[in-house]
């Protein structure tokens, strides 16, 4: 390495973590694996206490979380992942609900404490810098106001631009390992996905700016975009779905109004090439999560289309996405930062896209939430709605005309029961409206 730098052992690293500390570790893929482990161990020999954990989303094991760490660790998180879904929904871990744009200022408001940031980072440059690579998000804010910062500095981290570089004397302890990152790959876009796809890619216009998640439906829209022109990205993260867009000259960030003809982001998860395709990658600025998913940065693109997904709506657009019923399943993430940016936005389109049913056939669309379900997205903010069978804009509608409109991209078995439920609801005037109203 070209920079002079003195590494430890995470073993050593890991015993500046003292009873009651609040610890922060990279998200995704940039989780720091051989940290968490040495911290585990300190656990285990109960050398500390009431050590708290936070994070976003992280890939890989969570052991942290385990039930056999009462006491030890509590991990309040920023949302929900699925390697700690169980523990957060038995009540052994627990969860911070937060705009994602807000996650960062937890940190640089004093609201939460840092004592330790535990990341992982680039090889140094001749510099002196290294890149947080794949996960800026709240991390940056982390090591700005922590005590120590602990860095394993990895050979595959790539080298990402943006916020993303930080001095190694902002660094306190170094610690080597080159394990690979964490990789995450989806399945397959079903026939139900593909369908969501070409609904959602008909609102989608040439010179839109997109935000959108990973998983099956963000890949079936991506897939139908290849006759786009002068596509940008401004997201919070994104996966191996952008890249031949990308490579086809799609996606050029030609029509952006800020930060144009780069692609912006704050974290990603996806393959391998995804990794490849940011290091030294001038095109991509990945930024701090308060830059990223600000409402008001978001607006200043013209045509933004923010597609996120959903776990539940009702029959007059309120949307659940963060739980199922009482029990928590993910977190607000950044669905209520991309909706508000669209809609602001000059042409902008906010779209809300799921299934209409469960893989058990049960209906994701219900006359009111499951008791215990929270709101994610109002009903005042919900703009388009997409499922299998249509698309609708429930902006500006009233309450039957909502009713109606979703009831009509239902699944066809439970439209009858989503129509007696508006009936009983709104009375014999909500069938003059569903007969009438265009």
């Amino acid at each position: 390495m070209s920079c002079q730098i003195k590494f430890t052992t995470a073993d050593q690293a890991v015993k500046v973590i003292k009873s009651g500390d609040h610890i922060h570790l990279s998200s995704v893929a940039s989780a720091p694996q051989c940290l968490i482990k040495a911290m585990c161990a300190r656990g285990e020999n109960r050398e500390f206490q009431h050590v708290h954990i936070h994070h976003l989303h992280t890939e890989g094991p969570a052991p942290y979380a385990d039930a056999k760490f009462e006491g030890i660790f509590q991990l309040d998180s920023f949302f929900v992942g699925g390697n700690v879904r169980k523990v957060t929904q038995s009540g052994y871990a627990d969860y911070i609900p937060i705009f994602l744009s807000e996650t960062q200022k937890l940190y640089r408001s004093g609201t939460l404490p840092c004592n330790v940031a535990m990341i992982q980072v680039s090889t140094p440059d001749k510099h002196g810098y290294v890149s947080l690579g794949t996960s800026v998000d709240a991390t940056l804010a982390a090591v700005e106001c922590a005590e120590h910062v602990i860095a394993v500095v990895n050979k595959y981290v790539p080298r990402s631009f943006g916020d993303a570089f930080i001095h190694t004397s902002q660094i306190d302890l170094f610690v080597e390992d080159d394990a690979p990152l964490e990789e995450a790959h989806f399945s397959i876009p079903s026939e139900t996905d593909i369908a969501i796809g070409m609904h959602c890619a008909g609102l989608i216009e040439d010179g839109a700016c997109l935000q959108m998640g990973i998983g099956a439906i963000p890949n079936a829209v991506l897939g139908q975009l290849g006759n786009h022109k002068n596509l940008g990205i401004h997201t919070e993260m994104f996966a191996d779905g952008v890249l031949p867009l990308v490579e086809s000259g799609v996606i050029n960030g030609a029509n952006k109004a800020i930060d144009k003809g780069k692609m912006v982001s704050t974290f990603l998860m996806g393959s391998q090439k995804v990794y490849d395709f940011i290091d030294n990658n001038p095109g991509v600025l990945m930024m701090d999560v308060g830059y990223t998913n600000d409402p008001f940065i978001i607006a200043k693109n013209p045509k933004v289309t923010a597609i996120n997904s959903a776990l539940q709506i009702d029959i007059t657009g309120q949307i659940c996405a963060d739980s199922l019923g009482t029990k928590f399943y993910s977190g607000v993430g950044g669905q209520v930062d991309f909706i508000y940016g669209a809609s602001r936005s000059q042409g902008g389109k906010a779209i809300l896209a799921m299934p209409s049913v469960t893989t058990k056939g049960l209906s994701k669309i219900a006359p009111e939430l499951t008791l215990g379900a929270g709101v994610v997205t109002t009903r005042s903010h919900i703009h388009w709605f997409v499922t299998e069978h249509g698309a609708v804009n429930l902006y500006g509608r009233t309450l039957q005309e909502r009713a109606r409109l979703i009831t009509s991209v239902a699944h066809p078995d439970h439209r009858e029961s989503l129509e007696r439920a508006a009936f009983a609801r709104y009375g014999e005037h909500h069938h003059y409206i569903k007969m009438t109203c265009k």
